[in-house]
């Protein structure tokens, strides 16, 4: 029942990552902000989370509101800008092609990630809260030239 409030966090972060990349234009670099945000978000979980259940609901919440909230933009944005570039426009099989290779990739991390996380939970949970934190730290640097492009 407690991840639940993981993805409550998300359908949060979600929202806030699409209202603030409208207000600043810029996907790439509030994806990024929020990616460098939830990676301290995670070492306080991992601290604190185990004090007190009302710590580890609060820093659950703040993690998927961290870590969702780009995930989402990431997919839905990406797919709206596809449908309006010249390639693409009327021509719905390329449409649903891009967007399946979007939500496939996602559909993957999400069965891979806990597979890889069994896994190297038997190396220990702070294995798995490293192997969290490097995945985030290499989809903050793959989105790098996204914002640099956006910023300049």
């Amino acid at each position: 029942m407690l991840s639940t409030v993981f993805d409550i966090g998300g359908v949060f972060g979600g929202i806030s990552a699409g209202y603030i990349s409208d207000m600043i234009e810029a996907r790439a670099v509030t994806s990024i902000v929020f990616l460098l945000l939830s990676m301290p978000a995670f070492i306080l979980y991992r601290v604190y989370g185990s004090l007190s259940m009302i710590m580890n609901v609060a820093l659950m919440l703040l993690s998927g509101f961290l870590v969702n909230g780009p995930y989402l933009l990431i997919t839905t944005a990406v797919a709206a800008d596809l449908g309006t570039q010249d390639l693409i426009r009327g021509n719905s099989h390329a449409l649903a092609t891009v967007t399946a290779i979007i939500d496939g990739t996602g559909s993957f991390g999400a069965a891979i990630g806990p597979l890889l996380a069994g896994y190297i939970s038997t190396r220990g949970w702070n294995s798995v809260f490293l192997m969290l934190i490097v995945s985030i730290f290499f989809a903050s640097l793959l989105l790098i030239r996204v914002a640099k492009a956006e910023i300049f």
